[in-house]
């Protein structure tokens, strides 16, 4: 291939990145996210500050597609799975573009874990970046003193399972799975962030679920 040719691919290549991002940051794309009543999509996603490499699985029963177990029966202390957390409590789930402003929303996160205390007990925030570089999202990981997981998407796969409209996109689900409200769309206000989790904590609660202690 001449030089020529070769810089017609790479710009072609760049323009498609460009693209892509600019339908999931758009939010009149036609999406918002998984409706209220409907069940989180089941991933299992590798963790930016771990070492497996490999894609999101997002199979909903053994030996669907490529993967040869079912996205919720893959767990261990290197792997973010979906299921495992809304196992465990109600799901604060963002999904975001590394290095781009809407990253900001991890840090207001944390800030509920830190500072939830009772309130806020048995939540489980967490975080996927799509196709983002594992340096960064170390860095990012350790500048932000994040203390939930933050998963790594490298070949794109969670935003359409997702409905992405917007980055960030915030996904609140009770204990179980079920999405309890309408996805966030874009990078919320401190006072709204903590309201609307509080919201999850108290129809979760009304459903009959209860924190540890």
């Amino acid at each position: 291939m001449s030089h020529g040719g070769r810089w017609v691919g790479v710009l072609a290549i760049v323009i498609l990145v460009l693209i892509t991002i600019n339908t999931i940051v758009t939010p009149s794309n036609g999406l918002a996210g998984i409706a209220p009543g409907k069940y989180m999509p089941p991933f299992a996603a590798p963790l930016a500050t771990g070492d497996l490499q490999g894609s999101v699985n997002v199979a909903t029963h053994p030996n669907d597609g490529p993967a040869k177990h079912a996205a919720c029966t893959v767990r261990g202390p290197q792997i973010l799975n979906i299921c495992q957390l809304y196992e465990q409590g109600p799901v604060v789930l963002a999904l975001f573009i590394d290095g781009s402003a809407c990253d900001e929303v991890l840090s207001e996160m944390q800030a509920l874990v830190r500072a939830g205390g009772q309130r806020f007990s048995g939540v489980r925030f967490a975080a996927v970046a799509l196709k983002g570089e594992r340096s960064s999202l170390r860095a990012l990981v350790r500048s932000d003193g994040l203390t939930f997981p933050v998963g790594v998407d490298s070949e794109g796969v969670l935003p359409g399972l997702y409905a992405m409209a917007s980055c960030p996109q915030i996904t609140f689900a009770y204990p179980g799975g079920v999405v309890q409200s309408k996805a966030l769309l874009t990078t919320p206000s401190p006072a709204v962030l903590r309201r609307r989790v509080g919201e999850l904590v108290a129809a979760s609660l009304a459903r009959g679920w209860r924190p540890p202690r």
